[in-house]
């Protein structure tokens, strides 16, 4: 056992002795030791019953023969950091999730873990880790939040929250419309009820094989996620026996198959943030290019909110994750021969799903569309790649060309957004907020449920080198590459020029000519840092870019 190197031998009495510290027998220090990392806290809505799963962990792993040790990861809130300085500090958690898990399982030397992640940086953060611990590993996340319901009987999530603020600039809700929505969007724990970031993080952990059926979409109040939970701490041992590593699940193929599940739930354009990051951990590069292959073969299944009006408690009572890879699998569109944390095969895994609601799930000959949910989209303006999540376009946003409305930051934007500076036919250019020069890469959900709320969403587009929330929907282009921080074009578009967006042609282009863009090159200056202190100001020298997934270099 790798735990050995801290409990054996008349060389390790020192280390023994620490271990009697802590309480432990003989008897458990003879068994594996298995790290439970929990990411419990008090002020993430998504986190505040891991402590319960972690127990829940616990008792499987003893159960199964093996000594249970937890151990804390954070987590951000990003509902809670949103619009203010504090969303800086969302993606950036990723690495510290994954540097802080990697130090405290390689000092402590875990025979196993068990990673028990929720919300959107958290998921991705572990799973990074995981792959560079490359222990027995298996993950249970916290599960979905529940759908909300207002007082009339409709039901409601976070994104109708963020977009009932929008719709009060506008004048077509009062506040007491606005305090409906605050009092029932969120109404248990739970990541945020919709196909948000934390959810498509969750569901396609369960994708790529680390974790057991059911992850992704049974609700968190739900007893069956305490149930899944001990079902993690057993099979953690069955992974240690068969010495069962990460690197074993998490290769090539497997991430295409996450890739796959991607465009056909209509995940978060997140994920083409993370499968990249994890990816690079694992060993394995995923292009952008690939992506729009991927997406052009498979078939969008599921227009969950913020795409449609359903929610994951839906997507869990229809199936799950595995209903929507056994409707994949009757195309031939997945690799069902690679191996899970079940200890089974993805054909194994998704033998007996059945999908038991074909409007929430749509059959792969009827899908709500021929091509996935993500596109990457290429040109000019995004030399290196830029994201949508197409799924949530309306139709006629679909090709779009319209002058540029150009802000230096999210805040200049939504000043002008709620005072009514932003006309049907624009398109709000926000900038400097990328990996390095926001830094952080904040989410734009602000601008983008106030392009909405205030009825405009099927007329105005948004394009930045930062990102968006998974509760984003509309024409929303994230994750320009090059940023403006680095030189990229979006730096030199002017208030007016032309932008065409051809959503089904993976197209963005400035109509602007190469000879006036080396003018405007020639007089560009980066602006000065935004932060030039404590972790953020290390974060941006370090940061790659957004089409290599943010990660430090």
């Amino acid at each position: 056992m790798l735990s050995d190197n801290i409990k054996q031998g008349v060389e390790r009495a020192p280390n023994r002795s620490l271990m009697y510290a802590l309480g432990l027998t003989e008897e458990e220090m003879r068994r594996p030791l298995i790290g439970v990392v929990s990411s419990y806290n008090e002020i993430v809505p998504g986190h505040m019953n891991l402590d319960k799963l972690a127990e829940a962990v616990k008792a499987g792993v003893r159960a199964a023969g093996g000594t249970p040790i937890e151990f804390p990861a954070i987590a951000v809130c990003d509902g809670i950091a949103m619009g203010h300085i504090g969303m800086k500090y969302s993606l950036v958690t990723r690495d510290l999730i994954a540097d802080s898990t990697e130090a405290m399982a390689i000092a402590h030397q875990f025979d196993g873990l068990v990673m028990i992640p929720n919300c959107d940086k958290n998921v991705p953060g572990l799973l990074m880790a995981a792959a560079r611990v490359n222990v027995p590993t298996i993950f249970v996340s916290g599960g979905p939040m529940l759908a909300g319901r207002l007082r009339d009987g409709r039901r409601t999530c976070l994104s109708h929250m963020f977009e009932a603020v929008g719709a009060y600039h506008a004048g077509t809700l009062d506040e007491a419309g606005v305090e409906d929505y605050t009092a029932n969007a969120c109404p248990s724990c739970g990541s945020c009820s919709g196909m948000y970031t934390a959810n498509s993080m969750n569901c396609l952990t369960e994708a790529i094989g680390m974790a057991l059926p059911g992850n992704g979409t049974i609700p968190a109040p739900y007893s069956a996620r305490v149930r899944l939970a001990k079902l993690a701490g057993m099979q953690v041992m069955e992974l240690v026996r068969r010495d069962i590593r990460p690197r074993d699940i998490m290769t090539a193929a497997a991430f295409r198959n996450a890739e796959t599940v991607d465009m056909a739930l209509g995940c978060s354009t997140n994920t083409m943030l993370h499968l990249p990051a994890i990816a690079h951990e694992a060993g394995v590069s995923i292009d952008l290019d690939e992506s729009n292959a991927i997406s052009a073969a498979t078939p969008n299944l599921c227009h969950l909110a913020p795409a449609g009006d359903t929610f994951m408690e839906d997507l869990d009572r229809a199936g799950g994750v595995m209903a929507v890879m056994h409707e994949l699998d009757k195309k031939g569109l997945l690799d069902t021969s690679l191996m899970t944390v079940t200890g089974k095969t993805v054909a194994e895994n998704i033998a007996r799903a059945e999908n038991r609601d074909t409007e929430i799930i749509r059959p792969i000959d009827n899908p709500y569309s021929p091509n996935g949910g993500i596109a990457v989209l290429k040109g000019n303006l995004a030399p290196d790649g830029c994201v949508v999540k197409q799924s949530a376009v309306a139709p006629e946003m679909m090709r779009h060309e319209g002058p540029a409305r150009v802000f230096d930051s999210e805040d200049q934007a939504i000043r002008a957004i709620y005072g009514r500076q932003i006309r049907p036919g624009d398109v709000v250019v926000i900038r400097y907020e990328g990996p390095r020069g926001g830094p952080g890469m904040r989410e734009m959900l602000n601008p983008t449920s106030a392009i909405v709320g205030m009825g405009l969403g099927g007329s105005v587009a948004l394009i930045t080198d930062g990102r968006f929330s998974g509760a984003t929907r509309g024409a929303a282009i994230g994750h320009v590459s090059p940023e403006a921080a680095a030189g990229g074009n979006i730096a030199l578009v002017q208030e007016g020029d032309t932008i065409a967006i051809d959503i089904p042609n993976c197209s963005v282009v400035l109509r602007v000519s190469d000879e006036e863009l080396a003018e405007r090159r020639k007089a560009w200056v980066c602006p000065p840092p935004k932060v030039t202190t404590g972790y953020l100001a290390r974060y941006a020298r370090l940061v790659s870019s957004a089409d290599k997934g943010a990660i430090l270099t």
